[in-house]
């Protein structure tokens, strides 16, 4: 049989355990995955772990460039800049702008997708307008507003119906009929938000599934008032993200947040800003002046903004603070996945589904990654 076959890795397969398998690759997808596999187009990827391409599913910008730029150079550069760190898909995040602003960039993002020559754009993350001015953390509190399915509705078709999460504090005013009305478009998500632990699992029973960067920007968890991360970590049927450079959140909470969401309900973002990859210095998040030292964003108030931080960098500090391999990978691929709708096609290695890969050496360091059966890096000697 034809085909390339990627050989003598370790390969992540459906159950997201390494196994001794080669993988046989047919135009853009995974064609066969089984030992021995033979063909004369053949790569040798001894020594290294085969991993489903990773999928980031909240992120603003990386490597100075910036979503809300709507720029198609800005988008390729965040594009260009992930593939070279294992990811193939990802969510382009805006931030709350003004209507015209944020049409303008759906619009942008829309034109990109079949423009990016790097990690794959696979839908639209809003994070805001429809938040908390007092959990309003980076975000431009003028352009704040009470969610509104018009304008929703506006945005979507603006996207090209890309939009695939929507962020909404729920205990504003309009937002359970909102959160119905959303629900069949793309994933609700909790973020931003005063709500308390009642007022979330009410949310909850309208139709959220998902929470933005738990434990940031929301009431937190205490014994005698759960508040949202309380009701997020007793709903078995929301997902939460979480941001894992071990400053957002404590090594010890990740530790308890992910045995308590398990193996399919962890989702690890990055939420970086354009200052991810470059050095320490000022930048421009949604408007605002961002001062980055020692790799940690924030306004001039303090508030953090964003992170510098990337998937690959987050597996590893995970795995160093006594997480299991399996469940780490599980939460940067088919969780981030499912969350938007695509994990049919990617998220993990499997006969039928694209041929989205990342083979890394045992110290992380990514040298080979694929996109639709396309080599979009190769430092393979």
């Amino acid at each position: 049989m034809s085909g390339l076959v990627l050989k003598n890795a370790s390969v992540c397969c459906a159950d997201f355990h390494l196994h001794p398998v080669d993988v046989r690759v047919c135009g853009p997808r995974i064609a066969e995955i089984s030992a021995g596999l033979q063909s004369t187009d053949v790569i040798d990827l001894s020594g290294l772990l085969l991993l489903p391409g990773l999928v980031d599913i909240h992120i603003h910008g990386r490597s100075g460039a910036d979503t809300c730029d709507a720029s198609l150079e800005s988008l390729q550069t965040i594009s260009r800049s992930l593939a070279e760190l294992g990811v193939t898909s990802f969510c382009p995040t805006t931030m709350t702008l003004a209507q015209s602003d944020l049409v303008h960039c759906l619009e942008v993002i829309r034109t990109a997708v079949d423009q990016v020559t790097g990690a794959a754009i696979r839908g639209i993350n809003l994070e805001g307008p429809y938040i908390s001015r007092n959990r309003k953390g980076a975000q431009k509190e003028e352009f704040i507003r009470f969610p509104d399915f018009a304008e929703f509705s506006l945005l979507y078709r603006a996207s090209g119906e890309l939009i695939r999460l929507v962020d909404i504090a729920p205990e504003l005013p309009g937002s359970a009929e909102f959160i119905r009305q959303v629900k069949p478009f793309c994933t609700v998500s909790i973020a931003h938000t005063d709500a308390d632990y009642y007022q979330a699992l009410e949310a909850f029973e309208h139709g959220i599934s998902h929470a933005t960067h738990l434990f940031n920007a929301m009431s937190g968890l205490s014994h005698r008032a759960p508040g949202v991360v309380g009701a997020v970590l007793d709903t078995p049927s929301v997902s939460a993200e979480l941001i894992c450079d071990g400053f957002h959140i404590h090594p010890a909470v990740l530790r308890s947040a992910f045995r308590l969401l398990g193996d399919h309900r962890a989702v690890i973002v990055s939420d970086s800003m354009r200052a991810a990859g470059y050095p320490d210095g000022n930048y421009d998040l949604g408007g605002q002046l961002v001062t980055v030292s020692d790799g940690q964003a924030r306004l001039s108030d303090g508030t953090i903004a964003g992170s510098t931080t990337d998937l690959l960098e987050e597996i590893q500090n995970l795995l160093e603070y006594g997480l299991p391999l399996e469940q780490v990978l599980r939460a940067s691929t088919i969780n981030p996945a499912r969350k938007i709708g695509w994990e049919h096609d990617i998220g993990s290695l499997e006969a039928g589904k694209l041929a989205d890969f990342v083979a890394v050496t045992p110290s992380w360091e990514p040298v080979l990654v694929m996109r639709e059966g396309k080599i979009l890096v190769n430092k393979l000697s």
